[in-house]
């Protein structure tokens, strides 16, 4: 018969037995969290249109989507856009004109969300050059062909009474670097946008056309993928635009905050050029990331050799299915923005 401590010993070892199965049971029923997925985003320049990209990071909402965002400079948005077609970077933001001369150079890219609906471009010139007669004949700096800042050229030059024949246009990579060409004169105009037409106007560079108060609709700074990934990687890109469209609602209805995130990114230690680019930022950001299909036209307009059909550069069945779930409703309320 056995003894007291024998029993005692026997219950002991009965019940770390149980304790060992139930943990294991446990162990099975929870099954390992996944490593955050990386998406490799690429920008043309650090401005304020990428501010809901760097706040949804800096917030935490990609990493509670299970991504991880590394947000890269591609130095000018056709060059990142020809890298998105190789499969090189996931998404890229870009405006719709490096989309068009990258399809019709054989690739197949879509834009399924927007960052900037309208034109952001002040063009500003080199010391001495005030008119059109002082801009004829010289260079004009573009991040890279086929970009935004190549296409609105054509824009700003009619409202000068000139055409594309009349200057010749160069590429010069990003924002800073080209405010430095026109400020020592290599080039005599170039097109800037926040935060680097801001930091343009405190250093006294002439502005010779601004196109950011005319407000035209353009397909400025889209989010844009290849065509079988909206597909193929359907849940994947569906989180990013949902933490991409909830960085948007905090960066909008949070000031403070978002002044912090731009100050960090973008390197910005004036206070005047912040609340500007700031205000920029909010003046023209749709909330939602919804793109605009007459600005889409417009681009088209510029490029009469492409196919004129929007539905061949733009996908919006991603950003239609967030909005059916009532995410765009459901981020509204959260963040209480008018």
């Amino acid at each position: 018969m056995p003894t007291k401590r024998a029993f005692l010993a026997l219950s002991l070892a009965g019940a770390v037995a149980a304790s060992r199965r139930a943990a294991a049971q446990n162990t099975a029923a929870t099954p390992p969290v996944p490593p955050p997925l990386l998406i490799k985003a690429g920008i043309s320049d650090p401005v304020n249109t990428v501010l809901a990209w760097y706040m949804a990071r800096a917030a935490g909402v990609y990493s509670g989507q299970g991504l991880n965002v590394d947000i890269l400079d591609m130095n000018g948005g056709s060059r990142g856009a020809e890298e998105l077609q190789a499969g090189r970077i996931d998404v890229m933001h870009v405006g719709l004109s490096s989309v068009v001369r990258v399809n019709q150079s054989g690739g197949d890219l879509r834009v399924i969300g927007s960052l900037s609906n309208v034109i952001r471009f002040t063009f500003f010139s080199a010391p001495g050059v005030k008119t059109a007669a002082d801009l004829k004949g010289g260079v004009v700096g573009v991040s890279t062909f086929g970009s935004e800042s190549d296409s609105t050229v054509t824009l700003a030059l009619q409202k000068l009474g000139l055409s594309r024949s009349d200057v010749t246009i160069k590429e010069f990579g990003g924002g800073s670097r080209r405010l430095r060409a026109v400020k020592s004169g290599e080039i005599k105009a170039t097109a800037l946008n926040e935060p680097t037409a801001s930091q343009a106007r405190e250093e006294g560079v002439n502005v010779l056309v601004d196109l950011v108060p005319e407000q035209i609709s353009w397909l400025f700074s889209g989010i844009v993928v290849r065509h079988d990934d909206i597909a193929v990687r359907r849940d994947l890109l569906m989180r990013f635009l949902k933490s991409s469209i909830e960085g948007n609602y905090i960066a909008l209805t949070d000031e403070k905050r978002a002044k912090e995130v731009l100050a960090k990114e973008l390197k910005i230690g004036s206070r005047k050029v912040l609340d500007i680019t700031y205000n920029d930022f909010k003046a023209q950001s749709p909330p939602n990331l919804e793109p605009s299909a007459a600005g889409a036209q417009n681009v088209l307009e510029q490029f009469p050799k492409a196919s004129q059909k929007v539905a061949d550069y733009l996908d919006t069945s991603l950003l239609d299915a967030i909005k059916s779930e009532g995410f765009f409703a459901a981020m509204q309320q959260k963040y209480a923005l008018k």
